[in-house]
């Protein structure tokens, strides 16, 4: 069935749909990953997001139940130049297209994602409507022009589970997450480090989480706009300090609020499998997995108190910083990977280590 996507500049793409046959909108965003769609498609960061893959050809190893980050797909719609109609790998489940038809998520292929890649990367990020039911491009085009921008958007709120739950019982330490859209691959990592894993909701008060005495906390990823979650914040300020703390991309931009820096919105963010980061320290380059459209402003962090760990080679953007005095530091990109690389899957260690030090 044919279908448009129509973008708020004016910008109007036709294709084909597969999946759910409706209409969807969002912001448009492109990620750069090979492989891995499928922990893409249900990453909570991408909450409120149409993703548009790179690599051509999407589908050809199925949907299985196991390497999902989280209970269900997160995008709000599903762009690739070619959706393969054959799955083929012992793993696999279901396709690709019954995947996204069965929980109600649009897709799109046959448009020219390189000309709507490159478009994305000179205009920026941007919000739009895909529709199989209005083929009218102006009418696609006002209504992308309608959806509120990402900016100022707090979308923590849909993705945080409503009550608190152990993911792993036993360990040699308890780390208690804040989930604000957290991937489960950083719960796994946690538990294969012989830690014990509590997931709290984003919207708990930090005392309730320090009475339970945790020796750790982790704060995760998330979706929407950082500026956007004073409450987070606050959760931040009032465990800085008691416990060793270790925030993952939106989890470092409320750290660093926290300590009182500023974010602001990047072009057209860091979405993918392939982004060099630096090590200031060791020198050590990373290619690392990334997932944000916010980034924290370097000039805004008190330099007296933080430190600077990682940079961004691709935009120079910050990637990671550490406190002087306390057990606390944070990187922007994903550590946990899935999908890969996993070159620095060692900051879960480090994180553990510093823990056990704070305790002897």
């Amino acid at each position: 069935m044919k279908a448009l996507l129509a973008l708020e500049d004016g910008r109007v793409f036709q294709g084909y749909a597969f999946g759910a046959l409706q209409e969807t909108s969002g912001e448009v965003v492109f990620n750069t990953s090979m492989t891995g769609y499928q922990e893409i498609l249900t990453d909570p960061s991408y909450r409120g997001q149409i993703v548009v893959m790179t690599y051509p050809l999407i589908g050809n190893y199925g949907i299985n139940s196991l390497d999902v980050e989280s209970t269900r797909p997160q995008v709000a719609g599903f762009i690739v130049r070619e959706k393969s109609p054959i799955e083929s790998n012992w793993r696999s489940e279901e396709s690709l297209e019954n995947y996204l038809r069965r929980n109600h998520i649009m897709g799109l292929e046959r448009i020219d994602t390189r000309a709507l890649t490159k478009h994305i990367r000179e205009k920026g990020a941007m919000r739009a409507v895909m529709s199989v039911r209005d083929l009218d491009p102006a009418s696609l085009v006002a209504k992308a022009r309608a959806i509120p921008p990402m900016v100022g958007q707090d979308l923590v709120r849909e993705v945080t589970v409503s009550e608190p739950y152990v993911w792993e019982a036993k360990g040699k330490v308890t780390i208690a997450v804040l989930d604000c859209g957290v991937k489960l691959n950083i719960l796994r990592e946690l538990a294969r480090r012989n830690c014990r894993v509590v997931v709290y909701p984003a919207l708990c008060e930090a005392k309730d989480v320090l009475n339970d005495n945790p020796d750790g906390i982790l704060l995760s990823n998330g979706p929407g706009d950082p500026a956007a979650l004073p409450y987070v914040v606050r959760f931040a300020e009032e465990v800085i300090g008691r416990v060793p703390v270790f925030g993952i991309c939106l989890g470092h931009q409320i750290l660093c609020q926290a300590l009182g820096a500023k974010t602001f919105k990047l072009k057209f963010g860091h979405h993918g499998g392939n982004h060099p980061v630096k090590d200031l320290r060791s020198g050590w380059v990373a290619i690392t997995t990334q997932n944000h459209g916010f980034s924290v402003d370097f000039d805004t962090l008190p330099a007296e108190d933080v430190e600077v760990t990682h940079v961004n080679l691709n935009d120079e953007t910050l990637e990671g910083i550490r406190h002087r005095k306390l057990p606390l530091f944070s990187v922007q990109f994903h550590p946990e990977a899935h999908p890969g690389p996993h070159d620095t899957s060692y900051l879960f260690d480090q994180f553990v280590r510093m823990v056990e030090d704070n305790l002897a």
